[in-house]
């Protein structure tokens, strides 16, 4: 792939000590390239320092978020592959050939961390559950979930643009969608550097509830049955069991038995139901605006 096709995106705030560096090493590395830097509101010279660099710098008036960023830096790319990586240093740039090595035969290319290039032990188990129930969702063995260097064909990216949410969780939100759309993804194993300015802004708590969250949304749009049966024969179960319970202990069929049991068939058809509305959404979304159906 050619570098001239290439737009490498990076959302900053405030990593002025260390985007300067950053954007000429990029420069050198992959001189036709377009290198865009988002300033998210920072309150530093960030983007005075990627400006000198060489880099073009699209500014938000206040800081949105990391998600909010890189869809700024779609609208405004030109290439048609597009490189996400952050601006704290973690991410090398010599690795950026390495993932455009797999175009145009994958859509998308993640950078996959290893165990040691997770900021903490708690974030590691975290992590390593997030890949666990997505590669469940998605039906595809998820390396890492959360990992924002990854490089990305144009029209995908942009497709799925409007699903992106405006934190840091934007990386979640874009896998499962090219998954679940029957898009190609390959991980490519990276080394990824200690933070040049820090902590991480992620925490583990709140931001770890919204990556549930954006993992069962993302369930439901796509393959909405893989949630609903599961929920339909726990509540079986469940109701299976107290009715073992309260026939062996008081010798009769209680009501509470009876709408377990109801309430799992109920459950089992809205997934049944929105298992078909999500198909019905696949045959007339099918084709693009430019004609080229979404799964060519």
């Amino acid at each position: 792939m050619k570098n001239n096709k290439i737009s490498i995106i990076i959302p900053t705030y405030n990593e002025a000590e260390t985007i300067g560096k950053m954007v000429s090493r990029l420069g050198s590395l992959y001189p036709s390239s377009e290198i865009i830097v988002v300033n998210d509101g920072s309150t530093d010279n960030t983007a005075e320092e990627a400006k000198t660099a060489g880099a073009f710098v699209y500014t938000h008036p206040y800081n949105i978020g990391n998600g909010a960023a890189i869809k700024t830096g779609i609208r405004k790319a030109n290439g048609e592959i597009l490189v996400f990586m952050d601006g704290d240093g973690q991410h090398d740039p010599e690795e950026i050939a390495g993932m455009l090595s797999f175009f145009p035969d994958y859509d998308m290319v993640v950078g996959a961390r290893s165990l040691k290039g997770q900021a903490s032990l708690g974030r590691a188990a975290g992590n390593k559950l997030y890949n666990w129930m997505a590669s469940y969702v998605a039906k595809f063995q998820i390396k890492d979930l959360t990992s924002g260097f990854r490089a990305v064909k144009a029209d995908v990216a942009r497709n799925f643009s409007y699903l992106l949410p405006n934190t840091y969780s934007y990386p979640t939100t874009l896998t499962l969608a090219v998954l679940r759309n029957g898009r190609t993804l390959k991980y490519l194993p990276i080394q990824v550097k200690g933070r040049k300015n820090g902590k991480s802004n992620i925490r583990l708590f709140k931001d770890g509830v919204r990556f549930f969250m954006i993992i069962v949304k993302i369930c439901t749009l796509y393959s909405p049955f893989r949630i609903f049966l599961p929920v339909s024969v726990i509540t079986f179960l469940i109701g299976l069991f107290y009715y073992l319970y309260t026939f062996f202990i008081f010798g009769r069929f209680t009501n509470m038995s009876a709408l377990l049991f109801s309430t799992s068939v109920i459950i089992f058809m809205m997934g049944l139901v929105s298992e078909q509305i999500c198909q019905l959404r696949y045959d007339r979304s099918g084709s693009d605006v430019t004609g080229k159906t979404k799964f060519e």
